[in-house]
């Protein structure tokens, strides 16, 4: 019975993807839902718009590259607080941005306003260069604005042409779907992998390796899924949600990552995540003492969804300052 759930569950997949379009633009860039921490979204809500070449997303997808959201992060160049600055720079372009007569880096109130500060007077350096404005001001973040201005773009520089891909594809996973998001094309396979799983035993911690006897955890049975079709997601649920767009729950397809959470407005503090199957359903990896099974997601504690990219993946990162 289980294998023809699955079966029609998977036709659905592929019939779905036929009849979406991919995800539509225009309009003011809006957050996703809980993706930036409550404590800190009127800070990038606000000052993501400070100039034409950030938005609210694009400055959440450089704080959460930067620091995870930390306050107290601390880097071994000596890079501070949650945007990172060090020392030097901060001395330059740290602004007062709660008007409390100090510029304080381990304040976010300050150093979020200055990481949006510091971007749009990049911005302003490379204005005139031809391209795409919002990719040169990244350019000019890495690399500088002279690279910026003497190659007319993105420098051929393999560091500054990586942060520009990382930071471009974090974007859309803070950002609030305008339409619909365009279907995976991996779902399929992810889901092949953890149907198999059907029945096996919940281990805490479990990555399937035969010393665990094949057992694993919610996390580590959506890591393992991906990883089959060639997507390596991070280990820890809150980190998988950022590895792509989030389809509202009506939008749902096979292969989306649903997560739990007992606090609906920030991402950071998911604690489970699952693999939707269709009509409504997860195969999950619940708890201790239970197997992997199919379970309903309408739960109070029901969080959202990610619709796992390649590129969404890769840009997350995995090593993040300490705090």
């Amino acid at each position: 019975m289980a294998a023809a759930f699955m079966a029609l569950l998977l036709v659905g997949t592929y019939s779905a993807a036929a009849g979406l379009a991919g995800a539509g633009g225009g309009g003011a860039v809006a957050l996703a839902k809980g993706a930036v921490p409550a404590r800190f979204q009127p800070l990038v809500q606000k000052w993501g718009n400070l100039c034409p070449a950030i938005n609210p997303a694009l400055l959440a997808a450089q704080l959460y590259q930067e620091s995870g959201w930390n306050p107290r992060a601390q880097s071994h160049a000596a890079a501070q607080g949650i945007a990172q600055f060090i020392p030097g720079t901060w001395a330059t372009h740290g602004i007062d941005g709660n008007g409390d007569g100090k510029r304080d880096v381990w304040d976010p109130a300050d150093a979020i306003p200055s990481a949006a500060s510091y971007d749009c007077e990049l911005a302003g350096y490379v204005k005139k260069v031809p391209g795409d404005p919002t990719s040169n001001m990244l350019a000019a973040y890495n690399a500088g604005a002279y690279a910026v201005i003497k190659y007319g773009g993105v420098p051929p520089y393999k560091e500054t042409q990586n942060y520009v891909k990382i930071i471009r594809s974090l974007e859309k996973s803070f950002a609030r779907p305008v339409g619909r998001v365009a279907p995976s094309r991996q779902a399929a396979g992810a889901i092949y992998f953890a149907q198999k799983k059907l029945g096996t035993p919940y281990l805490w911690g479990g990555n399937g390796t035969p010393e665990q006897q094949g057992r694993f955890d919610c996390s580590g049975l959506t890591q393992a899924a991906y990883r089959t079709v060639g997507i390596e997601l991070p280990r820890v649920a809150n980190d998988q949600y950022n590895a792509g767009p989030h389809p509202s729950r009506d939008e749902l397809l096979p292969g989306d990552l649903v997560f739990f959470s007992d606090d609906l407005t920030n991402s950071r503090a998911i604690r489970h995540v699952g693999l939707y199957v269709g009509g409504g359903y997860m195969i999950n990896a619940p708890f201790t003492g239970a197997v992997i099974r199919f379970d309903k997601i309408d739960t109070p504690d029901y969080f959202g969804a990610t619709r796992v990219t390649k590129d969404g993946a890769a840009a997350l990162p995995t090593d993040l300052p300490s705090g």
